[in-house]
Parts: C-alpha cells; structure tokens; sequence
C-alpha cells in the first residue's frame, strides 16, 4: 500500500511539473491587454494574402464584448473594411474617426530572432511581431482605451465615436480607404476629425504629423539603334539614359545637400532609383557586343505637399526624359496631391485649427510632450481623408522607441504598449467631449 502511494506521488509531482514547464498558449493565458494585442498579431495579415476574415472576427468580438456596434463593409471582394460605432450622446455634431489598417508587409522568417507572427514576448517585454508597430499596436489601443473609459470611468462622448480597420493600406489603400472615403457611407458618418497612424519616436516626444509625402512611380524609357559594341554612336539608347541619371542625380544630390544642412528629409523631394533594364540576355548573362537599342530605369519619386507638383512635371519632360533625345516616360501618380479645392494635403498646426489645442491639451493631461509636427516621409491612408478636407492627425504613442516598421525583428515594449492606452484614453475622451463642434461643421464633400 505504501508502494503504491510512493508511486502515485511521484507520478503526480512529473505530471506536474510536466505543465509548469509546458510552452504557454494564446488560450492559456489570461486576458489582458497584452494578451490581446498577441491575438491580434498572431493573425496573419501580410501580403500577398492577408487573412482579413480572421482579422474582422477577432476585432469584431473585442468590440461586441465591451458593447460596440460592428458592421462589415466590402466596397471590393475580398477587402473587407470594419467599422466600428460608439455612439454620442450629441449624435448632431461632427463625428471622431480612428482609423488603422489590419495589412502589413510581408516578412523573412529567417532573418527574425523570433517568428514574425508568434508574437513572442522576452523577459525583457518586447513583443516581437510583424505589425506590433505598424500598426496593429494602435488598433488594440483603441478598444482598450475605451474599454477603461466604459468600464472604470463610465465615461460617455458627446460625438460619435468610429474606428475603421481598413485593409490593402500598406498596397496604396486603393480597395480599402480610398473607396471607403468616396462612399455615401463615409459622407453619412459626418466626420470632423479622424486621428490615424504615425510614427514611433526614439526621445521622449510624441511625434505627430500632419501631413504625408505623395509617392509618385516614374519610368523613363529611352531608345536608339542598336550597333556593335565596339562603335561609337551618337543618341544610342544607353548614352540617353545615362545622360538622364546623371541630371536626376544633381537634383537628388540638390535635395540631399538640404537634408544635410539640417532640412527635415520628409520636406524635400527624393528621387531614388528601384531598378535599371536594358542590354540583350544570353543563356550565361547578356550579349556583351551588342549596344542594346532600349534602355529604362524606374524611380520611386516622394513629393511633400510643399512642392509644386506642375513644375517637377515639367522638370521631367524637359530635363529628365525629353523627347528630343529619343525618350518617353510614363508618371504615375499614387494617390490625391491636392484637396477638393486645390490645397496642398495638410491639416493646420495652429490656433486656426481648434482640434490642434484638443489634441495638445490631452497629450499635456497625461503628462506628455509633443515634438515639431512634422511631414510623414512615406505615406498613409490619412491622405484620402485630407484629401476631402477632413483635419487629420497621423499618430502612434510610442515613445524611445526604435523606428522598426518593414524591418526584421520589429518589435514593441509591453511598458510602451500599455503607456499608449492611457495616452488614448485622455485623446479621445478629450476629442469626443469637444462642445464647440457645432460651429466647426464637416468639411466633407
């Protein structure tokens, strides 16, 4: 009998200690909010096949869990876009907006420290994970700052509340926000003010932004008669490219010069080359002797709301690619550069702009400090808000924080994770108790 006992127990004790060192699941722990951002990131959305369904039904029942209406919108098949309601008790007045994109870009497993989409969290509390920074962080941010106000300070907002999770941002947002902002959906929901993602800050200043840098896709074809490689031609197809590059590089170095005298980078135009094609292929290269007779380079082109877009365009049919030498391009332009009424696409940062001292003031409640606003050097959905007239503020309450969107191993503290949800419980319990709204009016059209 004592036998048997003796076994018993120490079949018990390994049957415990078989579950104390057992790797923790996403079910096993408990619900927090770090849990959930886990969740959330744990879902794979990265292109070329975001998994969006699963990305809606996660945030779909964090919403309904603390009482928010939910409704799925499909302006392209497979796109769906979320749109959640906190309902004001002034409905009239202009709406808030908080918007974020469930997308990310794709990543190279074997270049992470830690799966991408395992949102590991170290001893250290950084959470690793495509998207913990771009911007799934502030998509969780949202609902848990208003799950406090709703549950710990029963606060109610005198406008309307919405969050939007949009897909395809990280595409152009052509399927997701664009259309989303030309819906009689949008037009309906009467927004005053929209608050969207921005970037983490490494001092101890949020960063916002106010505006974003227009992208621009420019090809530059040239052509010419093709010769042996060992003749002298005038105008053969190479020689005119490379004439170009080198006037595209002046005005790249131009621009550059400003930079290093102390410019933001995000206020002056890049002009960076992504690739060149030309020459004859062979099955171990190209044909070495033969000039080729056509020839191309793409830019990726960056323009800040500053500049004026009509002279770069004729810059570009003049200098860059002028048809006198045997040269075409072809310029695409990705997304608005100028409003419904012909302003460049940024919102004020002064006293003109009485949403710009609600934001401050919030910011200053939590014991925060705001840097220069600033240009956005890339670009964001916020554009087609801007675009309609809607102020609109880019930002993401990271703080000494390293910039790690599209890098290997981004990654997000959990100190900083949780900091940014009391830093959105002031901005938008501030935001949404705005009573002066009746004489601001939306500006959409």
């Amino acid at each position: 009998m004592a036998m048997y006992s003796n076994h018993c127990l120490s079949i018990s004790v390994f049957a415990l200690a078989l579950l104390l060192l057992a790797p923790t699941t996403a079910h096993d722990e408990e619900e927090s909010p770090i849990t959930r951002f886990q969740q959330y990131l744990r879902i794979k959305t990265a292109h070329p096949n975001p998994d969006y369904a699963s990305a809606v039904s996660f945030l779909t029942s964090q919403a309904q869990a603390i009482g928010l209406q939910a409704q799925t919108l499909e302006f392209e098949p497979g796109k769906p876009l979320l749109l959640l309601a906190w309902p004001g008790t002034n409905p009239s007045l202009p709406s808030i907006l908080l918007n974020s994109h469930m997308d990310s870009v794709p990543a190279e497993p074997s270049k992470w420290l830690h799966p991408p989409f395992s949102a590991i969290r170290t001893s250290e509390g950084k959470i690793y994970a495509r998207g913990s920074q771009d911007d799934k962080c502030i998509g969780i941010q949202y609902l848990e700052a208003i799950r406090n106000l709703l549950f710990s300070r029963n606060f109610k907002p005198l406008r309307t509340i919405y969050i939007s999770y949009v897909p395809d941002e990280e595409i152009g947002g052509f399927n997701g926000a664009s259309k989303f902002a030309a819906s009689k959906v949008f037009k309906d929901l009467n927004i005053g003010f929209m608050l969207d993602e921005g970037q983490a800050s490494t001092t101890d200043e949020f960063r916002v932004f106010y505006a974003d840098r227009s992208p621009w896709w420019l090809t530059i074809k040239a052509i010419g008669v093709p010769g042996h490689g060992s003749m002298l031609y005038d105008n053969t197809a190479m020689e005119n490219l490379m004439k170009s590059m080198e006037i595209i590089t002046q005005f790249r170095d131009n621009q550059f010069d400003l930079v290093k005298a102390g410019v933001a980078s995000s206020e002056v135009i890049s002009v960076n080359p992504v690739y060149l094609k030309a020459g004859s292929p062979s099955p171990t290269g190209f044909v070495m002797n033969v000039q080729p007779s056509e020839a191309e380079v793409g830019f990726d082109v960056r323009l800040p709301p500053t500049a004026d877009p009509f002279l770069l365009k004729k810059r570009i049919a003049a200098e860059w690619a002028p048809a006198t030498r045997n040269m075409t391009y072809q310029l695409i332009e990705k997304g608005p550069i100028r409003d419904y009424m012909g302003r460049p696409l940024m919102t004020p940062t002064n006293e003109s702009n009485p949403w710009w001292s609600i934001f401050k003031q919030a910011i200053s409640a939590v014991g925060g400090k705001l840097a220069r606003a600033e240009i956005l050097p890339s670009t964001t959905d916020a554009r087609y808000m801007r675009q309609l007239g809607i102020p609109t503020f880019g930002f993401s309450p990271m703080l000494e924080t390293p910039i790690l969107l599209h890098e290997h191993n981004e990654f997000l503290m959990d100190s900083v994770f949780l900091k940014g949800i009391k830093v959105y419980e002031s901005i938008i319990s501030s935001l949404s108790s705005f009573d002066e709204g009746n004489t601001l009016g939306s500006t959409t059209v």
